[in-house]
């Protein structure tokens, strides 16, 4: 009679290439053979309860089966969709609430986390787990999504002409190998040991010790970061003030630039090209600005071209993608 180790030694290596059907019915057979005592072994052998065991040597003198099927045609648990049919339509509700007719809904103004979303269907008497509420949005075509700012306001008819005169004006200029810059300021950042929202890799358990509250210290400044970055030579210069962004502020920045390094790469240069947003401190009706400007034109000899982005596009600002944004990653992880 064969013994418990040679059975497990055979199922190993026979085990892997079956289905489940295979599996218990090679078991039942081998049961059978076996005679008194098989069923226990078979079993241990193969880690098929002898409950199912059992009911394969049934299915041995029975009908075999379709070909690809591993149960009769009914068999197993019923999907909760059907013993709910209306648990996909009250989810539905629960997510787009507006979309389904239904703008009262419980969960509108809050987070709609798959808990959430299972903790409200149960008060329903719709009884369902937080992963099955995850499985079941992903069968409706949900997925998590933040939000995508795509959506633009009214734009002007001459707006495309702008960006094509500004586009012009840049082209001529770096082709006279004169300085051309684009210059903003970066949102203002608390100095001190804040938490921030990135990560970076450390060793396990060992994480950066930060404050426990980002409540601002009074005798310490916000740092004020403005920022000139040199198109021709995919260059940045970033100016950090304690004070208040003013069109002053602004022009010092621009000034302090000039003097660490425009004068330096450009000392032929007859022209200054600068291109900024429309508004803050270097926007088109500030007079500071534009006074600042033509002293800074005075003092340097220089003939400063200004030219603004239309109301609505920083986005296509240079500086925003070449240089702010390693600025961003970068306080992402280090306290200020």
């Amino acid at each position: 009679m064969k013994t418990l180790p040679v059975l497990t030694q055979q199922r190993r290596h026979l085990w892997p290439h079956l289905n489940e059907r295979g599996k218990r019915m090679v078991a039942a057979e081998e049961a059978l053979q076996l005679g008194f005592g098989g069923l226990f072994l078979m079993s241990r052998a193969c880690g098929l309860s002898r409950v199912t065991i059992t009911r394969a040597i049934g299915e041995l003198s029975a009908k075999p089966l379709a070909e690809g099927r591993i149960r009769r045609s009914g068999a197993g648990r019923r999907a909760l969709v059907m013993l709910d049919p209306d648990l996909l339509d009250k989810l539905d509700a629960l997510v787009e609430p507006l979309t389904r007719g239904e703008p009262q809904s419980p969960l509108r103004w809050t987070c709609k986390s798959t808990r959430a979303l299972s903790a409200e269907l149960c008060a329903q008497k719709h009884p369902i787990s937080h992963e099955k509420v995850a499985q079941l949005q992903r069968t409706m075509n949900y997925s998590l999504q933040g939000n995508c700012n795509t959506i633009e306001g009214k734009s002007h008819p001459d707006r495309d002409q702008q960006f094509r005169y500004i586009n012009e004006q840049v082209r001529q200029a770096m082709s006279a190998g004169e300085p051309v810059v684009s210059v903003n300021t970066r949102k203002k950042e608390l100095i001190g040991n804040y938490q921030k929202t990135g990560r970076q890799w450390r060793k396990q358990n060992f994480p950066a010790e930060v404050s426990g509250h980002d409540f601002a210290d009074p005798s310490v400044p916000r740092a004020c970061p403005y920022g000139v970055y040199d198109l021709g030579r995919n260059a940045g210069f970033v100016n950090v003030g304690a004070d208040h962004d003013t069109g002053a502020f602004a022009v010092a920045s621009l000034q302090g630039w000039w003097r660490a390094e425009g004068q330096r790469l450009y000392p032929k240069a007859h022209r200054l090209l600068i291109t900024a947003d429309g508004g803050g401190s270097n926007g088109y009706r500030l007079r500071s600005w534009k006074l600042g400007l033509q002293l800074l034109a005075d003092a340097t000899g220089l003939c400063i071209q200004m030219s603004h982005f239309p109301p609505g596009t920083s986005k296509w600002n240079k500086i925003e993608h070449r240089l702010f944004s390693f600025i961003s990653s970068n306080w992402l992880v280090f306290p200020a």
